[in-house]
């Protein structure tokens, strides 16, 4: 038996989980659940990435503290991947006791041994907000083509890279002040002193062929310090023995794998953190990663680790990016698809096996297309391997009691079916899932064609054919079992659904070797329905809408003048009518009452109120808001509201003696 422990890269402590974090979660939980049938011992852990100026500043617009913040995200977006079915074992934070006391050890570790070192830096400064200014918070005009607006190290318009100090008029996007350049002394980590050691450690099968040949790039050019430190105000740890360095996020982000992991050990009996941590540990260390981070999963870390005395990963599995129906993910086009928008039209296991399909054992890019989605979901998973059970199901039970033969009527299929299990094995070992499940359907086809072929409905109630009838269905029950085991790290809700039909405990690889004989089942009853292609349109359509709502949230935030403030017409309005808008999960529909007129509103506080409490209520509307075409239809003003958003939204509403129409002043 294996031991095992598995992470996946830390979602930001920022926003909302979309589908990009689905795929690696769900690629990393499918592996996770194939070595637990397999008979391994499995851990998988992972955590919010907390730390950074960004989470700063975000908990100061929203007017709360950063560990607020983090930890109600956090809960947000460990409920999430529950609803996904991605089986963490722990979904932790590096915002941690356990993240601190580890990042200081192998800091102090590294120093001691005269791996890190300290030199000048120059940053440019914020001289209204007091803090030096990250990459992201300044633009600027392009050192090379000139162009204008552009992020402080990369231009979108020429594509060249550089440092945030060499842009031209630059400018704070937190304060619009002009940026002052100075100087701090900041924390490096040595990594040149590692070459040798990650020529070696990038040589074996601990990456991909394709990573490998990217990382030698990097060793042949020569490695640069890192910088691991960054100024105050930031919100992280200090680095020991100073009051106002912290360390970069990125110096504790990975190390969030091992809190994470010492959590869990401490609230496990009999689970020790030296047994998959310390240098000579016999256990297993994989890390699912997108592309975009291989420099720090496969240089940086590993040479952190083995710097401070640890065990290097076992094994980083690399992923390609996402792209949706070919182009980048777009709030826009609707295909930046949150978590939570998607559950509310989709069941979570049509998007786990459409990503299943998607899985290989490289790092090519990933295209999801929305009508394959539909397609390969209603034609494979339902129109073929559910199909077996449900056609094969009523025989059994109208003619033989719900019992299957006493023997296997094609000894050939049998063994093909069961016999596969050692290949797509291999297949989910090495992460080429898609191909796995190519093969399964492949099965599903074959066992169709043979089903089709003795054509039990028309000899059902010949004599001379009851035994081949029986025989037939049993052998097609027994391979939808055997193709449940090979599904059921992909969909486990649909396996324990089949599980309990076939009435059969919890199913564990191995069992795909033999088949039931002689033993009764369950009458049949649907597994899993087709995906209706309007459910998809209605996230497309609830994804725009909250894009809208986001770009007009942030065009209402710019300052205004007295007089600009003054042109807003306030008015008492009267709610006649609210209604849920079919495809938005933040909106109502409401109809208002201003006394002379009547206006329609869409308004972004469905996750506050039922619809029928608001009716006869008193609200307070900008009258001479432009009216504003939507895709639901057109918004003739806006309701006030206040509050940090979700369930937490409050109408304001006028006290009582006041009427539809009133101006309020």
């Amino acid at each position: 038996m294996r031991r095992i422990l598995v992470t996946s890269a830390l979602p930001n402590a920022n926003g909302a989980i979309h589908l990009g974090h689905l795929f690696e979660h769900i690629l990393t939980d499918i592996w996770v659940r194939f070595q637990r049938m397999m008979g391994n011992e499995c851990y998988y852990v992972c955590a919010d990435d907390a730390h950074g100026t960004a989470t700063m500043l975000a908990a100061e617009r929203l007017g709360t503290t950063p560990e607020a913040m983090i930890e109600s995200l956090r809960e947000e977006h460990a409920d999430d991947f529950r609803r996904f079915l991605v089986e963490h074992d722990n979904y932790y934070s590096t915002h941690s006791p356990e993240n601190e006391q580890y990042t200081r050890e192998i800091y102090q570790r590294l120093a001691a041994d005269g791996r890190t070192f300290t030199a000048d830096v120059e940053q440019l400064y914020d001289p209204e907000r007091k803090l030096f200014l990250a990459d992201r918070f300044v633009k600027g005009n392009c050192p090379r083509c000139g162009h204008d607006d552009q992020y402080g190290d990369n231009c979108q318009e020429c594509g060249a890279t550089y440092d945030a100090t060499d842009l031209g008029n630059p400018r704070s996007l937190l304060s619009d002040a002009t940026p002052e350049l100075r100087s701090s002394d900041h924390y490096f980590f040595d990594l040149a002193q590692f070459t040798d050691f990650l020529k070696d450690w990038t040589a074996t099968d601990a990456v991909q062929p394709e990573v490998t040949n990217k990382l030698a790039e990097w060793l042949t050019g020569g490695l640069k310090a890192w910088d691991i430190s960054r100024d105050g105000p930031y919100f992280g740890f200090t680095i020991p023995d100073t009051t106002e360095k912290y360390f970069y996020v990125w110096m504790d982000a990975p190390v969030g794998y091992m809190a994470s992991f010492k959590n869990l050990c401490d609230r496990t009996r009999g689970l020790d953190f030296d047994d998959f941590w310390r240098a000579d540990s016999k256990g297993e260390v994989h890390h699912f990663i997108g592309k975009d981070i291989i420099n720090f999963h496969c240089l940086f870390w590993p040479a952190v680790l083995h710097g401070a005395g640890y065990r290097t990963p076992t094994k980083v599995h690399t992923h390609g990016f996402i792209t949706v129906d070919g182009v980048q993910m777009s709030k826009s086009r609707g295909t930046f698809i949150n978590a939570g928008t998607y559950l509310e039209h989709l069941d979570p296991e049509y998007l786990r096996y459409y990503f299943a399909t998607k899985l290989s054992a490289n790092t090519d890019d990933v295209d999801i297309q929305l009508d394959d989605f539909v397609q390969r979901v209603n034609s494979d998973l339902v129109g073929k391997v559910v199909n077996i059970a449900s056609r094969c199901a009523g025989f059994i039970h109208r003619g033989f009691d719900g019992v299957l033969a006493e023997g296997v009527h094609d000894e050939e299929l049998w063994a093909a079916v069961s016999g596969a299990r050692r290949q797509l094995a291999d297949l989910y070992e090495r992460g080429d899932v898609g191909r796995a499940v190519r093969q399964i359907t492949a099965l599903a086809d074959r066992t169709n064609q043979y089903i089709a072929e003795y054509e039990p409905w028309k000899h059902g109630n010949d004599p001379e054919r009851r035994d081949e009838v029986q025989g037939v269905c049993s052998l097609g029950i027994n391979v939808f079992r055997a193709l449940v085991i090979y599904l059921k790290p992909i969909v486990p809700a649909m396996a324990a659904k089949a599980e309990a039909f076939l009435r059969v405990e919890p199913l564990a690889w191995e069992d795909a070797g033999e088949p039931l004989v002689a033993h009764e089942i369950e009458r049949f009853k649907p597994l899993f329905t087709r995906i209706d292609r309007k459910d998809v349109d209605k996230v497309v359509a609830a994804t725009v809408a909250e894009a809208e709502s986001e770009a007009a949230e942030d065009e209402g935030s710019a300052e205004v003048s007295i007089d600009d403030f003054g042109k807003i017409d306030l008015r008492i309005a009267k709610v006649i009518d609210a209604k849920f808008v079919d495809g938005a999960d933040k909106l109502l529909e409401l109809r208002l009452d201003l006394g002379d007129t009547s206006r329609t509103v869409f308004a972004g506080v469905r996750e506050a109120y039922d619809p029928d409490t608001l009716v006869d209520r008193l609200v307070v509307v900008v009258a001479n808001l432009a009216p504003r075409k939507m895709r639901f239809g057109t918004s003739e003003g806006m309701v006030l509201a206040a509050g940090p958003g979700g369930e937490d939204i409050f109408l304001v509403s006028p006290d009582a003696g006041a009427e539809p129409g009133m101006r309020v002043t």
